[in-house]
């Protein structure tokens, strides 16, 4: 999903403030819609629930996440590829969502995040009747 498209959810594309702060890991985030609903899947791994952090801040959903790599007692490490250890991404959700019902999981440095949509938006069923 692009940053610049306009669809139900769209990451933000605010720069980072100070040099400590651009050093954080964008999350590989899948979003799919079904009739009632978006999943957004984010791909976090290192970070715990102790460390995970959503956050909705009226039309903005935010989630960070700080990695936790726990070495071994007496060794160090001599290269990482990996030079943050904190996840950041946010979005703005549409007025079509009903921000109050966010429900989340973390499992296995997996993130799956449900978004509903508000009732008087969901596509329903209209029963025809003979007359």
């Amino acid at each position: 999903m692009s940053a610049e498209k306009d669809v139900a959810t769209r990451p933000d594309a605010a720069p980072a403030a100070k040099s400590s702060e651009s050093r954080v890991l964008r999350p590989a985030v899948d979003i799919f819609e079904s009739g009632d609903r978006i999943n957004l899947f984010a791909d976090l791994p290192g970070v715990g629930e102790e460390g995970l952090h959503l956050e909705v801040d009226g039309k903005t959903l935010s989630i960070t996440g700080d990695i936790q790599i726990d070495m071994p007692e007496g060794m160090e490490s001599l290269h990482a590829d990996v030079r943050s250890t904190r996840y950041r991404q946010a979005f703005t959700l549409s007025d079509e969502f009903d921000t109050a019902q966010i429900t989340a999981t973390l499992r296995d440095g997996l993130l799956t995040v449900t978004i509903p949509k508000r009732v008087e938006v969901r596509p329903r069923r209209i029963e025809i009747t003979s007359g």
